[in-house]
This record gives structure tokens, sequence and C-alpha cells, in this order.
């Protein structure tokens, strides 16, 4: 009986490296495959740097494929990242909202094109990094989405747009495993990695600066504006909404005698309104694209426990069905800054029940 073969996304790290270890550890036939998808133009921010190259992840992941005498692949996805992750960015942030890409990404490019990729060259499963379970249920026949035993790192939050295809198709060894286990297996294999500290920060932004690469990208978005509080009176004036996001203090220029916050970023006049920290708290939501992962339809009510952004500690809500795409969110007590554009997440203990899009949050 010939092996169950798995492609491995391999980003070079410490987590889809020891991935692909495991995996061949129990047995698979492992291949890593490695996704190009970053234009080398966004590396720098400075035009004089724009023609030099940086060790990137693909040199990275052929070390340790080479490393672990498995077979690796590069595989250009730039321009199909740059449509159906930058240019989503760049376009949301243009409207004022504040968008998570690494949740299109996973939706669309890893666990789409890649995953697409993976089964063509005659994979059975694509496997990656992330701290999250994947588990069938056999009494309602559907594959449920569970937290990763490491609380701390757990990643189901960006994983809840995907399908029963997908998820029938993908692996996470490291869903039963700590970062602590994870690190420690590395240096126990002697993997070729760098000591690199782990970033929190999004793949295409040089340097964490978002208002540099918006002006590359999308300049003309970039309109001046007014500064009002929530009676519509003009407090100062901005250098364009794309400097903001719901919940920032600084970088306003207006003076007040006391703190003021952005509780809303209006596209359509680009203004952005300020109040105080009490002003920036709401119970009730709107949100889109609604994918639910342990039934097939927005449920008409459900007792939830909702996360609205990946660091935000989930609180007790009720969703409420609008139409077939889209649900009300209500909160049993106020939550801080409800941002449109942000992704919340629906759970049950620690199963992924669905989520959606925030497009507006209400009074």
């Amino acid at each position: 009986m010939s092996r169950q073969k798995v492609v491995v996304a391999m980003s070079g790290g410490v987590d889809s490296s020891v991935a692909a270890s495991v995996l061949k550890e129990r047995g698979y036939e492992v291949q890593g495959m490695t996704m190009e998808v970053v234009p080398l133009k966004n590396f720098s921010l400075k035009e004089e740097d724009e023609a030099i190259p940086r060790v990137g992840v693909t040199e990275k992941a052929q070390k340790v494929a080479r490393f672990l005498n498995i077979p690796h692949e590069r595989l250009n996805l730039k321009k199909e990242f740059e449509q159906k992750v930058i240019s989503n960015f760049c376009n949301e942030y243009a409207q004022g909202r504040t968008p998570n890409p690494c949740i299109r990404c996973n939706k669309f490019i890893k666990m789409g094109l890649l995953m697409d990729k993976a089964l063509e060259r005659g994979a059975d499963y694509l496997a990656t990094g992330h701290y999250a379970q994947v588990v069938y249920q056999r009494d309602v026949k559907r594959y449920l989405l569970k937290k990763g035993k490491d609380r701390e790192k757990d990643q189901s939050y960006f994983l809840y747009p995907l399908n029963q295809k997908q998820f029938s198709f993908l692996l996470m060894p490291l869903g039963f495993m700590t970062k602590h286990q994870v690190q420690k297996k590395a240096s126990q294999l002697n993997l070729p990695l760098k000591k690199d500290t782990e970033s929190q920060e999004i793949c295409f932004i040089p340097e964490d600066n978002y208002v540099g690469f918006l002006k590359k990208r999308r300049p003309e978005s970039f309109i001046p504006g007014p500064v009002k509080d929530l009676n519509g009176n003009i407090l100062g004036f901005h250098q364009g909404i794309l400097h903001f996001t719901i919940g920032q203090r600084r970088g306003m220029g207006i003076s007040a005698s006391h703190p003021l916050y952005v509780v809303d970023i209006r596209s359509e006049d680009q203004s952005v309104v300020v109040g105080t920290q009490d002003q920036l708290y709401k119970k009730n939501f709107l949100i889109s694209s609604v994918n639910m992962i342990v039934q097939n339809e927005i449920p008409s009510e459900m007792e939830i426990q909702a996360r609205i952004r990946y660091k935000h500690e989930e609180a007790p809500a009720c969703l409420k069905k609008k139409n077939s795409s889209q649900a009300w969110v209500e909160f049993k007590k106020p939550q801080r800054a409800i941002t449109p554009g942000q992704s919340v997440v629906l759970y049950r203990g620690d199963t992924v029940l669905g989520g959606g899009i925030i497009e507006k949050a209400l009074d």
C-alpha cells in the first residue's frame, strides 16, 4: 500500500519546518512547497533600494527541505496575491476600513490556489504550521475547526472562512503542540533555522509602515478632510482617512481638554469622527460574508462567544440572521472599538462556529 502524500506549505520558519518533520516521522510522503507572493518592490519604501533583493522565504524553505531530504517546489503566486490580498487591503483602507489580509490569504491563496496545486500534483493533503485543529465529527458528518492546544498561539481566528472541502484536505500537525514543544522539537532535530524573532508584521508591509505602503500604492486616496465631534462640529483637518483606524488616539492634529479617540471614519465625506473613551464602546453590529462551519446556513438566532479581533478576548453575544449572508451580533456588554473591515469569529468553547466581516457598529 502506497504512503499518503502531503504537501507542506513551507516558509522556512520554525512552525512549517517542524510541521514537515513531524509528518515525515509519521510516515507520510512529504513534499515542501513555498508560495512566492510578495513583489520585490514592496521590500523597501526607498526608491533606491527597490532593486536590492533580500533573503526570502523560498531560500530558507529550500534549506530546510534539503536538510529533511524532501523535495521542494516554489510556486509563483505574486499576481494572484496582488489581486486577492494586496488590492483588497488598499481598497478597504481607502474606504476607511481596517482589513485583515492574513484571513484572505488563507482563504484564497494558501488553502485556495496552493491547495489546488498540491492536489493537482497528486497530494492527498495540504499541511500548514497553524496552531489550530481540524476534527471530523461523525454524528453530524462535518469537519469542525477547533482552537489549538496552545491558547496563546491559537490561530483558529484566521481560518474561519474555510469550507468543508478545504478542511477535508487540510492537516495542521502543530494544533496538538505548544509553541515551546515546537521550538524544543526544532532544537532536537537541529533544523537549520535562523534565530529570528517572531514577526507580528504583515508580510507585504515593509517595516510595519502602513501609511508609507499605502501612499505608494494609493496616493490618490490621501484626500484631506475634517476631524469632527459626534455633533458635527469641525475640530481640525487631517491629510487622509488612510492614516486612521477606530480606537486611535494619536496623530489627529487637534487639541482638547480631554483625550479623544477615533470613533468613526466616513469615506463619503472623508471625515474622521472623534469622541471620548466611553463613546468607543458599542454592543450591536452588522456582519457580512458570513461563513458557518458547524452548519450550512446562518441560524435564526444563536448564543455565542464572539472575538472582534485576533487578540480580543471573547465575549458573550447573540447572533441573529438578517439574510443568507448577513447577520446581526449583539454583545451582552458593550465592547471597545468594533471596527469595520475586521473579522468577528464566533466560538462555543474551543469550537469555531463561523464568522464574518464587520460592516458597521450601531449606537
